[in-house]
């Protein structure tokens, strides 16, 4: 898959700042402790995915208090992309939308948001998703991070307001 940007890089930061006031203030707070600690609560866990999807909160839900912590520590704690994205996509209505939020809140590696909105703002569609997507998406994510000095929540921000702003299917 082929990512292009729709506006140019130097333009993130006038997107990202459109992005709704408070918009993801609750969830971003939740990042610092979770990445001391290297693993989440089940509240936040809950949160989070409520965050990213209130249609999968039942599911969520269904997991314990045990199995976030285990698999979030597990998940957290690994350098391996895909037993990363694998342990984590085994919780309970976690799928990778949701698993790619929860790195990017919570793991110390910066990793983009797999989101309808975003994707289209790099040329890209949503749907079926495997490992050799998401980890292009996420690299070439990063790349722009890198290239910009922007972070990847900042990114992410941007990608979100150019879709909901200039994309005219997506509601």
């Amino acid at each position: 898959m082929k990512f292009r940007l729709r506006f140019p890089a130097r333009e993130i930061g006038r997107w990202a700042e459109r992005f709704p006031a408070g918009g993801d203030r609750e969830v971003e707070r939740l990042s610092p402790a979770i990445r001391r600690r290297g693993y989440l609560r089940r509240s936040e866990f809950l949160e989070l995915c409520r965050w990213k999807t209130p249609r999968t909160a039942r599911s969520c839900a269904s997991n314990p208090e045990a199995r976030v912590q285990q698999a979030t520590r597990l998940a957290l704690g690994t350098a391996d992309e895909r037993v990363k994205i694998g342990i984590l996509r085994l919780l309970d209505g976690v799928d990778w939308p949701t698993a790619s939020v929860l790195l990017h809140f919570a793991d110390r590696r910066p990793y983009p948001i797999l989101d309808t909105r975003a994707l289209w703002s790099v040329s890209a569609a949503a749907g079926k998703y495997d490992f050799d997507f998401w980890r292009g998406y996420t690299e070439f994510v990063r790349g722009i991070s890198r290239s910009t000095g922007h972070s990847m929540r900042t990114i992410d921000r941007a990608l979100w307001q150019y879709s909901k702003e200039r994309q005219r299917t997506a509601r």
